[in-house]
């Protein structure tokens, strides 16, 4: 499984199992997509991008971003959820599946923006996770 892959489910199954998350959004409300969703509020996970970090001679480090967009019908919603999501994926370790080991996960930067529509609140969220990939 490739490393952005193995993140984006070890941040789905952390975010669908943390109560503060889930008093916010509703775990069917996370979901990988694009563009606005149909229910609100939700989690859409979005972009990745694997970069390679070249820490030691073996080449098996990898960074992996992340970006989940978070949707709200309102600024202080969606303020809510990106500070809830930070505590999420800050409190432990991320465990990852197919033999990779996440060695440092944090939340880059979150922004917040307003759609256009009028409507909708919406945060951009970015994990930064480094990486050792399975052997």
């Amino acid at each position: 499984m490739s490393p952005d892959l193995a993140l984006q489910k070890a941040l789905l199954a952390r975010l669908a199992a943390d109560a503060d998350v889930l008093a916010l959004v509703p775990a069917a409300s996370m979901v990988d997509g694009f563009g606005i969703p149909q229910r609100f509020p939700s989690i859409v996970f979005g972009e990745g991008q694997v970069v390679r970090e070249p820490l030691t001679l073996a080449a098996r480090h990898r960074r992996t971003y992340a970006t989940l967009h978070l949707w709200a019908k309102s600024m202080p919603a969606a303020r809510a959820i990106g500070g809830a999501v930070t505590a999420a994926v800050e409190s432990t370790p991320l465990v990852l599946e197919d033999g990779h080991h996440a060695i440092s996960t944090v939340v880059r930067e979150v922004r917040f923006l307003r759609d256009p529509d009028g409507e909708a609140a919406h945060g951009v969220l970015t994990v930064d996770c480094l990486l050792e990939v399975a052997p």
